[in-house]
């Protein structure tokens, strides 16, 4: 193509580079409609092209289908585990969201603002290979948590349903169909896309949170106006005793069954990509993000707590305590036999109807949450298809598994229990910890050992779930076990892709390249793993590819040296850069694999310039098999039949293809 450089000697090659990976796209309307929004990975660009933004507080009403949807069950739970101390049980949950959850997601959602959760927080505490490990066990748990909470809320929907005697009794014995039914449903409203999954929780939320307000005010005047009420409770208040420890000792044992109720916080700093912001700049925004998603925790945990601490009394006060037991009326239901009891069976219908909505739809507070945290990590690891950070096909993969799993327990909450509990409180341990090591390091002594008791009183609710409910972890160890080895699949199965989202190439490198294809009109690049970096290296280097390879007489060389820097990574931006030691010139770039980048790099060549550009290396010396684990392991190995075959991949035109010569 003739000398293409610009008055500045720079044309031949522009400073970024789009990744040259041919990208096969599908001429079919459904495939374009599936992939359409992609959810990025976790870095500053992360969540602001998948999908449109809304106010705080219609954002707090989809994490809210999940966070205030557990009054269904929450106060007949604290009834039936401490009896009358409940209000009190109720109380230490409250004092656990106000001084202890919030500040904690509030510092969260600081630290981590691109909807990536304490899981991006906990990312770097481990280096190489045990950090993406760590990573996976992590979201073994989050998936544990999120797809558990799809599965039982829908189940706990369908039990509302056939619990309700104006519906038919018919839809008795077949709770699995009626909750696959809705789950089909509810991945129906995520294929349409989040504005959808938005504008059904907002009327979801506001009318289950006015009857509850109804049932709760009816209920207190009922407390006041029913003679001996209020006396019957106090005096089961003081029975076998009236210490302080004979009051805490059913709360504090009631506490880890009531933590459950707190997991809206995860949810709703996953969801900081769906806050809308105002701003100029992307910092201004980035803030105004953060503090919107504060109002939005802090609105929510106020509401909750509200709710909660009144529902309690009332439930406890009102409801004989033979109807909280199995078989009960009250059983996982307190809030709804009030509706019926005291307010009448039209409302106490109506009721039953808004609860079944809110259950059934808190799976879409948990599908979101997995929509916006898993495609940020797999597909970034290589350890998920491309496809992966498609929201619509990721919302297939999520509602097959959920059909599935409601099938295998056969819809049933109870054995579901366990599981649920497990992930919760396993990420809400993790993100205690994260922001324990966080607000460690800012120096801030006090606060870190507030956060660090936070950590140990979660870590004893989790431990006590474990211990009372052992099937929940060895559920959890599944999908861990699940997400290891589909992600080791994937990543092995993606190992020859090109790996790089673009190349960037600074003034040094383009200067170089202009003027070697000034010189002949040609690009001759020598391949060469870095040992002292000084003359007599490139001297020597240059000698011995001249002397073993096809380098045509009088051509003029680059060199090319990738430093590996993290070979557990798998895809970033590479970044070229040009220096010069003693006359030689050098391309150099950090990458996590030497011959994906190399490969990169020379395509990006080839396309950017329209010369086919030639690489030269050295055999390397070794056994071929220990060779391909270093690769995987390591991001090296022998590296030029690699770097063929990644650019034959790449390139089915052989023509085309930028030569790969070997000597030695």
């Amino acid at each position: 193509m003739g000398d293409m450089r610009d008055a500045n000697g720079l044309g031949a090659v522009p400073e970024v580079v789009e990744s040259p990976a041919l990208r096969t796209q599908s001429a079919g309307r459904l495939a374009r409609w599936m992939l359409r929004h992609q959810v990025q990975p976790v870095k500053p660009e992360a969540g602001e092209g998948h999908t449109e933004r809304h106010a705080w507080w219609k954002v707090m009403c989809l994490t809210g289908v999940d966070y205030f949807s557990s009054l269904a069950y929450v106060p007949a739970i604290a009834a039936l585990a401490a009896g009358a101390v409940s209000p009190l049980a109720t109380l230490l949950i409250v004092a656990l969201t106000l001084l202890g959850m919030l500040p904690m997601y509030r510092r969260v959602a600081k630290e981590s603002p691109h909807g990536a959760g304490s899981v991006a927080m906990l990312e770097d505490l481990l280096p190489f290979w045990w950090g993406k490990l760590f990573v996976l066990v992590l979201l073994g748990f989050v998936a544990t948590s999120w797809i558990i909470t799809i599965t039982l809320s829908t189940a706990d929907a369908s039990v509302h349903v056939v619990e309700n005697p104006f519906f038919p009794q018919a839809l008795h014995g077949h709770e699995v169909a009626l909750t696959v039914a809705l789950l089909l449903v509810l991945g129906g409203v995520f294929l349409l896309g989040f504005s959808e999954a938005v504008s059904v929780a907002i009327p979801l939320v506001a009318i289950f949170l006015a009857l509850n307000a109804v049932v709760i005010a009816v209920g207190l005047a009922h407390v006041i106006t029913t003679p001996g009420a209020f006396s019957a409770w106090t005096d089961a208040l003081v029975e076998g005793g009236a210490g302080f420890g004979d009051l805490m000792t059913p709360a504090l044992l009631a506490f880890p069954l009531l933590v459950l109720g707190l997991s809206g916080f995860e949810t709703g700093v996953s969801m900081m990509p769906l806050v809308a912001a105002d701003g100029a700049g992307d910092e201004e925004r980035l803030r105004s993000r953060i503090r919107n998603t504060h109002r939005l925790l802090t609105t929510a945990a106020l509401i909750m707590s509200v709710y909660l601490l009144a529902s309690s009394f009332v439930t406890t006060v009102l409801i004989p305590e033979d109807e909280f037991r199995p078989g009960g009326a009250a059983n996982g239901r307190a809030l709804a036999w009030l509706a019926h009891e005291h307010v009448g069976e039209a409302f106490g219908t109506v009721y039953d109807i808004s609860t079944i909505l809110i259950l059934w739809f808190a799976g879409a507070s948990a599908m979101a949450g997995l929509i916006n945290i898993v495609p940020r990590y797999l597909p970034d690891y290589g350890m998920a298809p491309e496809w992966g950070r498609a929201v619509r096909p990721v919302v297939l993969v999520y509602t097959v598994l959920c059909i599935l799993i409601t099938i295998a327990f056969d819809a049933d909450v109870d054995a579901q229990a366990g599981a649920y509990a497990t992930g919760i409180l396993a990420m809400m341990v993790s993100g205690a910890f994260a922001v324990t090591v966080s607000v460690a390091r800012s120096g801030r002594r006090m606060v870190a050992a507030g956060f660090a008791l936070l950590t140990l009183v979660l870590l004893y609710a989790l431990v006590y779930n474990i211990v009372d409910k052992p099937d929940g972890i060895t559920i959890s160890g599944f999908f861990i076990a699940g997400i290891i080895a589909v992600s080791l699949i994937s990543r092995v199965s993606r190992t020859t892709e090109l790996r790089a989202d673009r190349i960037v190439f600074d003034e040094a490198a383009r200067r170089f390249i202009a003027d070697t294809l000034a010189h002949d009109n040609a690009i001759n690049i020598i391949a060469n793993r870095r040992q002292a970096g000084d003359e007599a290296e490139y001297r020597d280097k240059e000698r011995e590819q001249r002397g073993t390879n096809p380098v045509p007489g009088p051509a003029d060389v680059l060199f090319l040296e990738i430093d590996v820097v993290d070979p557990s990574d798998f895809s970033e931006v590479l970044a070229v850069h040009g220096r010069e030691v003693d006359g030689y010139r050098i391309l150099r770039a950090e990458a996590p694999a030497a011959p994906n980048a190399i490969a990169a790099i020379l395509l990006a060549l080839r396309d950017t310039t329209g010369v086919k550009p030639h690489c030269y290396f050295a055999w390397a010396e070794g056994s071929p098999l220990l060779h391909m684990f270093r690769y995987f392991l390591l991001g090296r190995g022998d590296t030029a039949p690699v770097t063929r075959e990644i650019i034959r991949k790449h390139e089915p035109d052989p023509t085309r293809r930028p030569g790969i010569h070997v000597g030695g």
